[in-house]
């Protein structure tokens, strides 16, 4: 890979993008918008991304790290779940003072048609789950998944997680376009699966 644009910065924190792939197409995804976020290009010119690749980007801004490193980009990342894996380790065992955190659709499970969670105890410290939405209706119109049932995963990894012992914050999009949730329902079912809460205001521009 020769762009760029693996690992970046926003917010003094630093952001791992392994692709441009996703099982939603959400309304209000920054990536409809603009080609970059705060200056890097997420647009990848290859899904064939290694853990090599995000590796060599990830040291060269070495000197960056903060606390945290976090797997989000234009796309999917538990869609690169290999990859994904071999990285997190990497940062483990070389910066084993950095939290990792993943913010993710959800649908990991669905996709590789098993319980992928408890493969990434010890080396995820927290996931940020998108439910975007009090129910499937709402959560269809918005995320736009191309598999059915997509709600229910959703809240099923949720809770994979929190049985997991595995931080997890379930977030929601508040605001798009003057659309706004029923934010005590979001949190109560939330709650219900053992996650915290997050509201996430909309940015009309992104970053």
């Amino acid at each position: 890979m020769a762009d760029f644009n693996l690992a970046y910065l926003l917010d003094g924190k630093v952001y791992i993008n392994l692709t441009n792939s996703c099982t939603n197409d959400c309304i209000f995804c920054i990536r409809s918008i603009k080609d970059d976020v705060v200056g890097s290009d997420l647009f990848l010119n290859s899904e064939n991304v290694t853990a090599d690749d995000v590796i060599k980007q990830l040291n060269a801004i070495k000197d960056k790290l903060s606390d945290e490193i976090i797997f989000c980009g234009y796309g999917e990342p538990m869609l690169k779940l290999d990859v994904l894996k071999d990285v997190a380790k990497y940062i483990k065992q070389k910066y084993p003072d950095k939290k990792i955190r993943v913010n993710t659709n959800g649908h990991a499970n669905f996709v590789y048609k098993r319980n992928v969670v408890p493969e990434l105890k010890g080396l995820i410290d927290e996931f940020s789950v998108s439910l975007n939405g009090e129910n499937e209706q709402e959560y269809n119109e918005l995320s736009k998944p191309n598999f059915k049932g997509a709600y229910e995963e959703v809240k099923k990894f949720i809770k994979a997680c929190s049985d997991a012992d595995i931080s997890v914050t379930a977030t929601v999009v508040e605001g798009y376009k003057n659309r706004h949730l029923n934010l005590k329902k979001c949190q109560e079912t939330a709650n219900e699966l053992g996650a915290k809460f997050r509201v996430r205001e909309w940015i009309e521009n992104g970053y």
